[in-house]
């Protein structure tokens, strides 16, 4: 029995099959790069969901989790602690004046977002509960997040569906606007929609969003989950945005998960301070969130990210990629668009494909397959020039030979 074979045996007993594994043993990483059990090298162009935004086993990362780690661990959120302080004040130099609450995950990060965008409505009206959200969208697992996640097949078997979410068609306002009522309390959305197969909305729809939450006294909750920490080329999705006096177009809350933690679990809902102080004591909590180690972690990769420029490495590679996939002559006719910012991207197939992760890993290539047809592609930022041509110039092959 191979070293694989066994490993698998073992899992298929003591692990639940919720997820759709590939029958791989992933041993150790360095950079871009991940090995199996085996010794194969595969070019990791997801990142784990996206949560790898600085790659594997990265130099600072091991610093300062090492250091944290025999420093201090988790102490309560009784008391102050300085890696906790040190992050809020990078998201407010980084983002826009706020104050954090630090949590395990996205899903989390957007069950504190609804739960303050309720406390804000009930303190102006008694019957002010409810949270639009958008079709294609995703937000999280939990009972209240698959109710605010556009998608059914995520609720299937799960009802009674939790009250108080409603879904409008993505991007159009004309939708949005109609189901405004006395009820909504809060409206949310991702800056780019990821499982949904990394979509866009039309110019203008944002700033008339943020326009309809300023005229009716609505939170607006950006869910930065995949797209914070420099993975679209700006600090977070939402600076791609701006008004017509040039002006960044701001949430009132943002919710962060996946590359705050670089592979550790970080969640952060960060709202803006009015609205921030109707969280008092008693009002939410998370035992371990903000630990130490997850901390100093996140506190890090903000400044790896600022210290090695690497806004402009994402942005600049996501350009590059988004005009060679576009232009390759070998793949126009199996493609019917990519699209995205930075390295969040979307190739959408023209017909769904067979088994295209599965052929993209006998290729040493780790990619992802969302909405039937749409592949996505998030390597680590800090990914090398040579590298992602490297990888761009298999994945055109693999695609031509769909």
């Amino acid at each position: 029995m191979s070293k694989t074979s066994d490993i698998l045996d073992r899992a298929n007993k003591t692990l639940i099959a919720n997820y759709a594994r590939l029958p791989i043993v992933m041993d150790r990483g360095e950079g871009c790069y991940l090995w199996d059990v085996e010794g194969k090298r595969y070019l990791d162009l997801f990142a784990g969901f996206g949560g790898g935004i600085l790659g594997h086993a990265h130099p600072a990362l091991i610093a300062a989790t090492t250091e944290q780690a025999g420093r201090l661990w988790h102490v309560g959120n009784t008391f102050h602690t300085l890696p906790q302080i040190e992050l809020a004040e990078r998201l407010n130099r980084h983002a826009f004046t706020g104050q954090a609450f630090f949590c395990h995950s996205g899903a989390e990060a957007n069950e504190a977002a609804c739960k303050l965008a309720r406390l804000r409505g009930v303190a102006e009206a008694p019957h002010r509960f409810k949270i639009i959200s958008l079709q294609h969208s995703f937000h999280g697992r939990t009972l209240a997040m698959i109710a605010a996640t556009g998608n059914p097949a995520v609720r299937a078997g799960f009802g009674p569906e939790v009250e108080g979410f409603e879904q409008v068609d993505a991007g159009d306002f004309e939708a949005l606007s109609r189901a405004v009522s006395d009820e909504i309390c809060g409206i949310m959305l991702e800056p780019i929609q990821g499982e949904g197969g990394i979509n866009l909305y039309p110019d203008g729809y944002v700033q008339r969003v943020r326009e309809l939450c300023d005229r009716r006294k609505i939170t607006l909750i950006f869910d930065e989950v995949w797209t914070g920490c420099g993975r679209t080329g700006r600090w977070f999705g939402h600076q791609h945005v701006r008004d017509e006096a040039g002006n960044v177009i701001e949430p009132d809350i943002m919710t962060l998960g996946k590359a705050i933690g670089g592979g550790l679990p970080v969640g952060v809902m960060y709202a803006k301070p009015h609205l921030a102080s109707l969280l008092v004591p008693g009002k939410h909590g998370c035992t371990l969130g903000g630990n130490a180690i997850c901390m100093a972690a996140a506190r890090t990769i903000l400044d790896v990210i600022e210290k090695d420029d690497l806004l402009a490495n994402a942005a600049a590679l996501g350009e590059h990629a988004i005009a060679r996939l576009r232009n390759e002559s070998s793949i126009r006719s199996k493609i019917a668009g990519v699209r995205g910012r930075g390295l969040f991207l979307g190739i959408e197939l023209k017909e769904p494909p067979a088994q295209v992760v599965e052929k993209a890993l006998d290729r040493g290539l780790i990619i992802n397959l969302t909405a039937k047809k749409v592949i996505r592609l998030a390597p680590p930022i800090n990914i090398q020039r040579a590298q992602w041509d490297q990888g761009l110039d298999e994945m055109v092959r693999l695609i031509a030979s769909l």
